[in-house]
């Protein structure tokens, strides 16, 4: 099944020598226009091969809820992807990919397993300067949108760019984790951010946003899978309720589901894991 917003993707890649290829960042295939200029598009003016991720050997990427912000992602060619780590909710396999965000000490570790291959800051511990994430890891290619922060319990107070939104682009899927969003998004944000298949998205309704703010951001990306996450119980209700017959709703049974290309849902799906009710 195709996705309902598919654009082209952006591309603007310098002119390089053999030498410098493996210097190229990877060509995003998710990035778009903003929604409010539908017909624009971007188009590559080099004739360079863009690094790309290597090709997946199936088309099912499996997204387990293992607590709080951290989900695990399975990709087709077995590349173990854990949000949001903090090292208390971890894969059943060593990751070969963590993400991390510093607003809470729950989104986040210093001390991370030595064995874990891939550890992504969503922060820059350098003043003035903000993540910039364009990794290429098996047939995955992550990267990240940086946001504000009004706080952060675990490293310093507010911060410019002490968030990320990652973003994984997967057996032609657009995947991305919000992270923990203080700010709704500028025009900006959505354009760098581009279409977004599957979200997965904090509905706490305060430490994050609101759910009235929160929900505007999830209607303004109209991703086919949203994936709640940061809280359980009535605050998953406060935001739900936010939304009327455009969004489908369900309860899962189980805190795993698999998707693809094929399988993403026509109409879009708030999908509640066993966790977070």
């Amino acid at each position: 099944m195709k996705p309902q917003y598919l654009v082209l993707a952006i591309a603007f890649v310098a002119p390089a020598s053999a030498g410098a290829e493996e210097q190229r960042a990877p060509v995003s295939q998710c990035q778009a226009i903003a929604q409010n200029t539908p017909k624009a598009t971007f188009a590559s003016f080099s004739g360079a091969a863009a690094l790309t991720p290597a090709v997946s050997e199936g088309e099912d990427v499996k997204l387990t809820f293992l607590g709080h912000s951290t989900f695990e992602i399975e990709t087709p060619g077995g590349i173990i992807i854990a949000t949001d780590y903090n090292g208390w909710y971890r894969p059943a396999t060593m990751p070969d990919v963590v993400t991390m965000n510093k607003a809470h000490t729950t989104h986040f570790t210093l001390t991370p397993d030595p064995g874990i291959k891939h550890v992504l800051h969503g922060w820059s511990d350098v003043p003035g300067e903000k993540a910039d994430i364009d990794l290429v890891v098996g047939d995955a290619y992550i990267r990240n949108v940086p946001t504000d922060i009004r706080f952060s319990y675990g490293l310093g107070g507010s911060q410019e760019n002490g968030n990320s939104i990652f973003i994984f682009e997967i057996a032609g899927l657009c995947i991305g984790h919000l992270g923990h969003l203080h700010y709704e998004l500028t025009d900006a944000h959505y354009i760098e951010i581009g279409r977004l298949d599957v979200v997965m998205v904090p509905v706490d309704g305060g430490l994050t946003m609101g759910a009235d703010s929160m929900s505007r951001v999830i209607k303004r990306l109209r991703s086919s899978l949203i994936l709640p996450m940061h809280r359980r119980g009535p605050p998953v209700e406060a935001f739900i309720s936010m939304f009327g017959k455009d969004f489908d709703i369900a309860n899962a049974i189980d805190d795993s589901i698999t998707v693809s290309m094929r399988t993403l849902p026509k109409k879009p799906l708030i999908y509640v894991m066993k966790g977070v009710q």
